[in-house]
């Protein structure tokens, strides 16, 4: 089993996940090397470090990615954007033990033959030009294989794993699959990035505007159709399976009911494509997502993602900027009694 307290651990991509990761394993003693190809924010940590707000800063070495070379044994988290994947994938040699702390499904990556990635159910935010980042929802982190693993990769996955949890950060929850962890969480995030970072609003909102509210509740229950249509296992992550969610959305008194009790949680936090999608030559996760989606869904109808998905591309690539009023577009072109 590798020791990792004497070997560094390479973290690809200091957004809110890579920057927590970074910080809890190098409180712990871990030798931890943060990359980025952000120079300013890459200036900025060998300068202070990396901080989780409200909980304080931590020393770590920070290297630009065009000065990156992947080292020949130790671990390399990929906590980057999917739309980044390529250009690191082109330096990897092929032994390298990558784990990948992503949302949404990028073609390039599932080829790649690794035996581990992970997926973080709470919600950290990292500011754009600093690696400063603040936790905004509690969650956990969902480690296990992605295939058929040998005892070597089990117990590196089992080592990692435990590395993570000791700062006691988050829950961190060892499973044998996470396939159906990964997949619960598209079903999530493909309904909540497009709407939210489209419109320029915070999660909450998808809970308290009306119209939001109904799109969101839409995007539910085509993506959970679409993933079971595809006979796509998929597991729990939070207070509810997504047979149990899809059950509350079809009931709408009670879908009130728990809108208004999720509303606190959401208020204040923000969706990763949010900051993508402002400006000129926007780049956005959306094909990883609503277009993943689009690809296994096939023949089977999936309207509101081909609409969200055309949508966020036009929203890019004419440089607008967010707003409510796209929503109600939305809405507007969606073709008869998809929406109630």
């Amino acid at each position: 089993m590798l020791n990792l307290l004497n070997k560094p651990i390479h973290i690809l991509g200091i957004g809110g996940i890579g920057a927590v990761l970074g910080w809890a394993l190098a409180r712990e003693g871990y030798s931890v090397i943060l990359v980025d190809n952000h120079a300013g924010k890459v200036a900025e940590g060998r300068k202070h470090g990396v901080t989780i707000v409200g909980l304080g800063t931590q020393a770590v070495t920070f290297m630009a990615f065009d000065d990156w070379v992947a080292p020949k044994e130790g671990f390399i988290l990929l906590c980057t954007k999917t739309y980044n994947n390529a250009e690191v994938l082109a330096r990897l040699p092929d032994n390298a033990f990558l784990v990948t702390i992503q949302n949404g499904f990028d073609s390039s990556l599932e080829q790649r033959n690794h035996a581990c990635e992970g997926i973080a159910s709470f919600v950290s935010e990292c500011q754009r030009d600093r690696p400063v980042t603040r936790i905004t929802r509690a969650g956990s982190l969902y480690i296990g294989a992605r295939r058929s693993v040998t005892a070597y990769e089990h117990d590196e996955i089992m080592s990692l794993a435990k590395a993570l949890g000791k700062a006691e950060l988050f829950p961190v929850k060892l499973t044998n699959d996470i396939r159906p962890y990964k997949a619960t969480k598209l079903m999530y995030n493909a309904a909540i990035s497009p709407l939210a970072a489209v419109a320029g609003v915070d999660n909450g909102a998808l809970l308290t505007d009306l119209l939001a509210k109904q799109l969101f509740f839409g995007m539910l229950r085509e993506n959970y159709a679409i993933l079971k249509h595809a006979q796509i296992q998929l597991a729990r992550i939070g207070p509810f399976h997504p047979d149990t969610v899809s059950l509350i959305l079809s009931m709408h008194s009670l879908s009130k009911f728990m809108a208004m009790f999720f509303r606190p949680s959401l208020r204040g936090t923000y969706c990763s494509m949010a900051p993508d999608i402002s400006g000129q030559n926007c780049r956005t996760e959306i094909d990883a997502y609503n277009g993943y989606l689009i690809r296994l869904a096939g023949d089977f109808p999936c309207p509101l993602n081909r609409a969200v998905l055309v949508l966020v591309e036009r929203v890019c690539q004419e440089g607008l900027q967010p707003q409510r009023q796209y929503l109600q577009y939305l809405a507007n072109n969606l073709p008869a009694g998809v929406l109630p």
